[in-house]
């Protein structure tokens, strides 16, 4: 009886397949495949429930521009959000955020938070690397000679 007979596995066959043969070779790629961001600039998500707060909230952490937050209170600040701590209870999670008008950095708990909007502009919109290289290719097409590297302003 053989090995394959008694139930054994050559692992060394050409028929079997490497686990990475489906890989995808980064060096193959002209342009690698980046992150895809949500299209959140305008967007005013519902609050119902602690959840969609939370979700929410998430979201306005990620986003690369200012927000809008109107309290239970009435009040509106709108700024940058750039820390949030999250607890088991939306008394005890809160916000941090620099105001557009001021220095200053905000608490705000996510309980006090009645309604919030996505008014700034997304800083970091249109300037994928994707981006980035169909501007170059375009220059290099132009005949363009200064193809350096240089950043774009944020405004």
């Amino acid at each position: 009886m053989t090995g394959k007979e008694a139930g054994h596995i050559d692992h060394a066959s050409p028929q079997s397949t490497p686990p990475h043969a489906n890989a995808v070779n980064p060096d193959a790629l002209e342009i690698a495949p980046g992150t895809a961001h949500e299209q959140l600039e305008g967007w005013i998500p519902q609050l119902a429930t602690d959840d969609e707060i939370r979700v929410a909230l998430e979201k306005a952490f990620d986003y690369r521009g200012d927000i809008t937050i109107t309290r239970k209170d009435g009040s509106k600040i709108e700024g940058y959000l750039f820390d949030r701590r999250t607890a088991a209870t939306l008394k005890d999670s809160v916000i941090r955020l620099y105001p557009k008008d001021s220095n200053e950095k905000i608490s705000i708990a996510y309980a006090d938070i009645a309604a919030l909007a996505f008014t700034g502009r997304d800083t970091a919109a249109g300037k994928s690397w994707e981006a980035w290289m169909k501007k170059y290719a375009q220059k290099k097409a132009a005949g363009e000679q200064d193809l350096s590297l240089h950043p774009e302003p944020l405004e």
